[in-house]
């Protein structure tokens, strides 16, 4: 992952809003939630919702698919493990002395 690729993704997830959400999706597993079922657990207005998932969906960090007459979200488990090895790639690398680290 690259770096603007990361900090989109972050600031996609620097609303408390959206981070619930996501955290909501990651916690469905594969099957994810319905649209209607986030907004039920929510209290989030549709139009509001809408915005938020489409910010999320942005980032690459959810995807969304129709499955009968609902739309179906899930969180993308790939994106958030690159995401997390993107944080923690170099996790104290200048505490152990290589000269390689990137400023």
């Amino acid at each position: 992952m690259d770096t603007d690729k990361a900090a989109n993704a972050m600031d996609a997830l620097g609303a408390p809003v959206r981070l619930g959400i996501y955290r909501m999706l990651v916690r469905a597993g594969a099957d994810g939630m319905t649209i209607g079922r986030i907004q039920q657990r929510t209290g989030i207005p549709r139009s509001t919702l809408s915005h938020h998932l489409h910010r999320l969906i942005g980032a690459g960090l959810v995807s969304s698919e129709k499955v009968g007459t609902s739309l179906v979200c899930r969180a993308d488990y790939r994106a958030m493990d690159d995401l997390v090895a993107f944080l923690s790639d170099e996790c104290c690398v200048e505490e152990s002395g290589r000269s390689d680290a990137v400023a």
